[in-house]
């Protein structure tokens, strides 16, 4: 990884920040109020931007990152910042109402073996851990926002949400030259 180096918004972060966009702006319609947005892997902080764009306070948004220079990138923007390994150094007491992930997904191969694209040996190893956590930090009828793609094995951790009391539902699909990529909306019922 080189110095400085974090994930740079590409067709995959628009795409989420376009599902959380419109999922925010149907809340303040209907006057619901996000309390604690937790922006998981921040990366460029697109998606908590994303959020303050749409009048969620900066104080009620948390960016969590691995990576200390995205963490400074978020700093930037005036949200919370936590640096943690998923949700390893998140205290357990704090319940988020919107967790928004866009994880490192790809299969790991000879040409790319960074932390911020590939996702473990077959891809979904960083959202199983994600997955199997997420429900003791999403409030009850809290929602997730996860964005995977045709090159992730998707079995396994749609299988651990449902016995996580998680219900999983595609949001949107979107065709990029060999891949096609996914927003999952997860509710913890």
């Amino acid at each position: 990884m080189n110095k400085g180096y974090f994930y740079q918004p590409s067709d995959d972060s628009y795409l989420l920040a376009e599902v959380v966009s419109h999922y925010l702006t149907k809340i303040q319609i209907s006057k619901r109020i996000i309390i604690k947005v937790l922006d998981m892997g921040t990366g460029s902080a697109i998606q908590a931007k994303n959020c303050i764009d749409n009048k969620i306070k900066m104080s009620n948004i948390y960016s969590v990152d691995i990576n200390h220079y995205a963490l400074k990138e978020a700093r930037k923007i005036g949200v919370r910042i936590i640096k943690s390994n998923l949700f390893y150094k998140l205290n357990k007491a704090i319940k988020y109402d919107l967790i928004i992930f866009n994880p490192p997904y790809l299969p790991e191969d000879k040409h790319d073996k960074v932390k911020d694209t590939t996702g473990g040996k077959y891809g979904d190893e960083t959202i199983i851990k994600f997955i199997k956590n997420l429900a003791n930090y999403l409030e009850e009828e809290g929602i997730c926002f996860l964005l995977t793609s045709s090159f992730t094995p998707h079995k396994k951790w749609m299988e651990i949400a449902e016995n996580e009391s998680l219900e999983v539902k595609q949001v949107i699909s979107k065709k990029l030259f060999q891949e096609t990529i996914f927003v999952w909306k997860i509710v913890h019922k």
